[in-house]
């Protein structure tokens, strides 16, 4: 099977792995790329797409999406996870940035759905405003959509729950009224989060390989070395396969544990940015549940088989 998928992505640098997993991956037909603001700006996450891009050898087209939340500031970027350019700091030759699709990233998803009805999927690895806005401008695209994939979201079921605050995820976190109107929409949306995405994690030595492997593992590996040295000071020997997960979760849905339910993301106070999956087995009183879609959301993961696909993926093979 075939996906013809477009990524909404801020790259960053597990967005950068995703990238190049998207374009190696025989059943994945990339049709578009679209930014959004989150790990760096968007000026700068749109040259860091039009960089990857030219390096990786992809020939989908870059769309620059939002700038900013719906109806919110822009909290700082992630510079000491990202680096300040949002990929590690790496020298990035905007001389080969290449052109730029005209369109807003909004109206690239609602064209490029309309065009191909029932074939696309979206694969939204960032803040979910440009997902917001296409909706905003076209309704209609939750019907026409083939399906939506997220990374994105904690659920509570397996250890810490956010990496932000206690209870809520960066992408969410950082537009808290988009993702509940993307969780609310009529389409069907999987939300891969970190119940999952921190049991996959790729070795130093996963890295160092991946150096060796040819020029765009080679500049995977570069521009990883200060996301490694992030996840050390969390202690952990390697770094957390985010992005690439929700790819894997298209190509590969058995290596995940489902659960079903309709999500609330709370938009204000203590809470900001949590995912809440209403238990459907509770019989609640009347809420503000009750009229929204079932997502399903990833709470289980064959943690060493997704590694393996990724490697595999990426070009370099599981020695473990």
């Amino acid at each position: 099977m075939t996906h013809k998928i477009i990524i909404d992505t801020d790259p960053g640098v597990d967005d950068a792995a995703a990238l190049l997993f998207a374009h190696n991956h025989p059943e994945i037909d990339l049709v578009g790329i679209t930014t959004i603001f989150g790990n760096a700006d968007i000026d700068n996450v749109t040259a860091n797409a039009l960089f990857l891009k030219q390096h990786f050898g992809i020939a989908a087209p870059v769309a620059r999406g939002a700038s900013r939340a719906l109806a919110r500031a822009n909290g700082p970027s992630p510079a000491h996870v990202h680096g300040s350019n949002g990929l590690g700091d790496i020298a990035r030759t905007d001389s080969a940035a290449g052109a730029i699709d005209p369109r807003p990233a909004h109206q690239f998803i609602t064209d490029t759905i309309r065009d191909h009805p029932g074939e696309i999927t979206l694969v939204a690895v960032g803040r979910l405003t440009n997902l917001a806005l296409a909706l905003n401008h076209a309704p209609q695209i939750a019907a026409l959509v083939k399906g939506v994939v997220i990374m994105g979201g904690a659920f509570s079921t397996a250890g810490p729950n956010g990496n932000v605050t206690p209870v809520a995820e960066a992408n969410i976190i950082g537009d808290p009224e988009a993702a509940d109107q993307v969780f609310s929409a009529d389409w069907p949306l999987t939300a891969i989060g970190l119940d999952v995405t921190r049991q996959v994690i790729l070795s130093r030595e996963d890295v160092a390989e991946l150096a060796q492997a040819g020029p765009s593992q080679a500049l995977l590996a570069r521009l990883t070395q200060g996301y490694l040295d992030y996840h050390a000071r969390l202690g952990i020997d390697g770094c957390y396969v985010h992005d690439s997960s929700a790819l894997g979760y298209l190509v590969r849905p058995d290596l995940f544990q489902m659960q079903s339910g309709p999500v609330r993301v709370a938009c204000d106070g203590v809470a900001r940015g949590q995912t809440i999956m209403a238990d459907i087995h509770t019989p609640y009183p009347p809420n503000r549940w009750d009229d929204r879609p079932h997502i399903s959301a990833a709470v289980g993961v064959d943690a060493r088989a997704m590694r393996a696909l990724v490697l595999e993926v990426l070009g370099i093979s599981d020695q473990a």
